[in-house]
């Protein structure tokens, strides 16, 4: 395994870290300040780490108390010296302050890394699930539910 793609095992693992504490500022230190984000909600895209906080903000406070647990599956990295991708298929898990599961979907996710210094970081993030062609309801499971 490459240095680059270590070092996207490690964000994803920062990743999964940040949201279950619910860390803006580790989450947010994974990316690049100048990151384009094409999220699966709501808006068309996030231009800049500012407009991403905001957006990761919100959705941390919106859970009040409960947490996130994001695995990683079918993860795909390519690397090099200073750039790298990876694509996954993300699985976000609520769990209750008292530890019971709640509720989960699943996304398609996909990074671009660029060194920034000598620590890559997420340049583009683009987020996605598929749309059934019969109710143009997105689908959040891989087993094909809504």
């Amino acid at each position: 395994m490459s240095d680059a793609e270590k070092q996207v095992q490690r964000a994803l693992d920062t990743y999964q870290s940040a949201v279950l504490a619910k860390n803006v500022e580790t989450f947010m230190h994974l990316y690049d300040p100048d990151v384009r984000v094409f999220d699966t909600w709501g808006v068309w895209s996030y231009e800049g780490a500012a407009a991403w906080r905001v957006a990761v903000e919100g959705w941390f406070s919106s859970l009040r108390d409960e947490r996130v647990r994001v695995t990683f599956q079918d993860v795909k990295i390519v690397g090099e010296q200073g750039f790298a991708s990876m694509s996954a298929v993300a699985t976000y898990a609520g769990v209750s302050a008292d530890g019971r599961a709640l509720k989960a979907m699943q996304n398609r996710i996909s990074w671009v890394l660029q060194a920034s210094g000598h620590v890559l970081r997420i340049i583009h993030e683009h987020t996605s699930a598929p749309v059934g062609f019969e109710d143009t309801k997105a689908i959040l499971t891989r087993d094909g539910k809504t």
